[in-house]
């Protein structure tokens, strides 16, 4: 299956990065970027996927993202219909906006793993539905149409509670923090792989926990089809640089490699 919105992105110079962006539309189920508001090496990205009459936003992001994040959804006509977040872990940037979310619509559920889930309440929430996705069907969110989405733990990358999402229907992956990217050009998707290897340097090298942790990673993926690679931070990844993306973390030295060699 072929994300058909991103070939259009492809040969598009001139996105509008403050607008939401279609990545996947097919048979009732939709992906969505949905803008990013500052102009920051560190660029955030957030996600939405509709399936049917239900959303889920992906990562939420920082509370000065709230309100231009809620506008975007806003403009989709999807706002009534959002049930719930997934937060690949507990970082401001992923997801200190819970507690505008939650203020905005207390029903909503938050999905992440229990690790992370212990952290959530120092954002000044305590009281939330928490949906555990070591336990929910088997690491799985079923849509009502029976679509999933299935949760992969990432531990110590670089979180020990981290999880990536994987949206079985568009075979797209949204990897958290693995393959985020520093970089300036605020490119939308990655055009050199070789070159964007540098900007992943740059985040990886010194936030991810060790080679253990990424080929560990790595290895999950192994059996699963990837058509899209869609980061918490900078560029997209698209089908034609997955294999190198895994590549690039099998081979990734870092963290406690590089602080502790040759132990």
């Amino acid at each position: 299956m072929r994300n058909k919105a991103i070939d259009i992105i492809l040969q598009t110079e001139d996105i509008n990065l403050e607008e939401p962006v279609l990545l996947f539309d097919e048979d009732g189920h939709s992906i969505y970027w949905l803008g990013a508001s500052e102009a920051s090496a560190f660029r955030t990205n957030t996600y939405l996927v509709s399936d049917g009459d239900e959303s889920i936003i992906i990562d939420p992001g920082n509370r000065t993202l709230f309100n231009s994040i809620k506008k975007n959804i806003d403009k989709l006509g999807r706002l009534s219909n959002v049930q719930a977040m997934v937060l690949c872990h507990q970082d401001p940037d992923v997801g200190a906006s819970i507690f505008d979310w939650l203020k905005f619509k207390p029903e909503l559920k938050v999905i992440t793993s229990a690790r992370t889930n212990i952290l959530l309440p120092h954002y000044g929430v305590s009281e939330y539905s928490f949906y555990d996705s070591g336990e929910i069907n088997n690491y799985e969110y079923v849509f009502e149409s029976g679509r999933k989405l299935k949760f992969i733990e990432a531990p110590f990358l670089h979180f020990p509670g981290a999880i990536a999402t994987y949206d079985e229907y568009s075979q797209s992956l949204f990897s958290g923090d693995i393959w985020a990217a520093i970089s300036m050009d605020l490119n939308f998707t990655v055009d050199d792989f070789e070159e964007h290897k540098l900007k992943l340097d740059l985040f990886h090298i010194d936030y991810m926990a060790s080679g253990i942790a990424s080929r560990g990673f790595a290895a999950k993926l192994k059996n699963i089809n990837i058509d899209l690679i869609l980061p918490q931070h900078g560029a997209l990844i698209q089908k034609e640089y997955v294999q190198s993306a895994v590549e690039y973390l099998e081979q990734l030295k870092c963290g406690l490699d590089l602080i502790y060699p040759g132990t």
